[in-house]
């Protein structure tokens, strides 16, 4: 048998996943890493501990299924997005850890960018806010604190990448220095309009542009796997951001398609074609995915807390022991309480990017108990939802149709096999919950995109037929009900926001 090898580096974990001619997932291996906290809202990762976990997952998966590595036609990667590296070009080493996209050590500096006027420039060229979130504040960071590191970038000894970039430059042993679209439109330092590194924003932040890595399309040659690692050069054709990687394994290729992504946290991607739109609700504008130098565009919103709300179910309050517990409890939840739980445990992201609130509980009484609290908590990124594609909507309509309660969405990730889960943000939305058979549709992205670039699989219009459904959700609750319920959470949130 023949397959592709999906690579999928994630923020705590590294994974390999193997799926055969007819897309199917034939084996997965995953390996965990240690995360560091120096400071208050500093998060690093040891970027050698990505590369190690990286290649340990790849050598077991194909243990898993006894292949060979000459089974192997290509290699898809698909990583965390804005987790930045810097490393010197002559030894392969980082000098600084991997910063990673939950890192705030920027923050104060953001804000005397903002302060400046700056952050209009950004929305314009970049589609994203001036953030620390974002890959250019940290990569300034690591250039303005790690001794000796900006004249060396200067004198073309470093270079820079998100983690796909990274991976590609030591998998091909130092001699490709590139990243794809995605992943470059999530440094605050590409330009999504003209498909290029920004001079003005690099020369605002002090960054030399020759670190900066060559911009390739998502399915593209992105060089050869030395054979000093698995005995056989092998090739990489297929590299996409996560959330992104995501969308296309949902084959979200129509305009107004929409894939939410259910992790940690939660990202929704609306796909909006190829007219970049710069939002009025805070929501970014980015790039879905360039195939073929085609460019379409996506908005994108972002909830901090999504499964990590059940994951302080457990290990916080600890009223359930694994994570299904909570549906069942939420089931039996008394009727007669409506208890909101706004998680803001770091805050809020889209549309509030509130990163200084904190999470509250409404509505509570002496009745009230580990059932309702599970109640809440699920029914929580059901209310986060609809307010991203309440502001996705709005933002749409002044130059399109919008989106209707027709709408289909397309959910993956840990909490979409959750059913009373989705049947309540099929409620709430007023719309249809699509969930599919692969529920990995990162690594199924990024996998189509390598093996739609050799041959291996079929075209884009093929792959979209192909999509196949699990379950859907469609709604069942009256307009009032929901209406009702909705604003007690749009109440709920200006409570903790003010």
């Amino acid at each position: 048998m023949k397959y592709i090898l999906a690579i999928d580096q994630g923020t705590t974990s590294s994974r390999a996943i193997l799926f055969n001619k007819q897309m199917k997932i034939e084996a997965t291996s995953q390996e965990e890493f240690p995360q560091y906290f120096p400071n208050s809202g500093w998060v690093e990762h040891n970027s050698n501990d990505l590369f190690e976990t990286v290649l340990n997952s790849c050598k077991n998966v194909l243990k898993e299924v006894n292949a060979n590595i000459e089974d192997i036609v290509s290699i898809g990667i698909t990583n965390q997005r804005e987790t930045t590296v810097v490393w010197d070009k002559h030894t392969g080493e980082a000098i600084y850890n991997a910063i990673v996209w939950q890192d705030r050590r920027t923050a104060d500096e953001c804000n005397e960018f903002k302060k400046s006027g700056y952050e209009k420039m950004i929305i314009e060229k970049t589609g994203l806010l001036f953030d620390p979130y974002f890959s250019g504040m940290k990569l300034r960071w690591i250039l303005e604190n790690v001794e000796g590191a900006k004249q060396k970038a200067v004198d073309g000894d470093l270079l820079f990448g998100t983690v796909d970039s990274f991976l590609i430059w030591k998998l091909t042993n130092g001699e490709k220095h590139l990243t794809d679209a995605t992943n470059a439109a999530r440094t605050m330092l590409y330009n999504i309009k003209t498909n290029k590194w920004d001079e003005d924003i690099c020369k605002l932040l002090d960054i030399p542009m020759n670190i900066l890595p060559e911009v390739k399309d998502c399915a593209d040659d992105f060089g050869l796997v030395s054979e000093d690692f698995f005995g056989k050069e092998i090739p990489i054709n297929g590299v996409a951001g996560d959330q992104q990687s995501a969308a296309v394994g949902q084959a979200c290729f129509e305009p107004g398609m929409v894939k939410s992504t259910y992790g940690t946290g939660c990202f929704a991607l609306l796909n909006i074609g190829e007219k970049m739109v710069t939002s009025k609700n805070k929501l970014l504008t980015t790039i879905a995915y360039r195939i073929d130098g085609k460019t379409s565009y996506a908005l994108e919103g972002s909830i901090f807390i999504a499964g990590a709300v059940i994951q302080w179910l457990r290990d916080g309050l600890k009223i359930i022991n694994e994570a299904k517990e909570a549906q069942e409890l939420a089931k039996d939840a008394d009727m007669n309480q409506q208890l909101y739980l706004v998680p803001a445990f770091t805050g809020l992201g889209a549309p509030y990017w509130d990163t200084k609130c904190r999470g509250a509980i409404y509505g509570l009484t002496r009745g009230s108990g580990p059932k309702e609290f599970s109640k809440a908590a699920l029914e929580s990124v059901a209310y986060q939802t609809r307010d991203l594609l309440d502001a996705m909507n709005d933002d749409l309509s002044s130059f399109d149709e919008p989106l209707t309660n027709k709408t289909i969405l397309r959910v993956d990730g840990g909490m979409a096999a959750s059913d009373y889960t989705m049947q309540f943000l099929s409620n709430i939305l007023d719309a249809t919950i699509d969930r599919p058979e692969i529920l990995e549709t990162t690594a199924l992205g990024v996998a189509w995109l390598a093996g739609m670039k050799t041959g291996f699989y079929p075209n884009q219009e093929e792959f979209s037929k192909n999509w196949i459904l699990e379950r859907r959700f469609d709604s069942s609750m009256d307009n009032t009900t929901r209406e009702k319920l909705y604003d007690g959470w749009k109440d709920s949130v200006r409570r903790t926001l003010s």
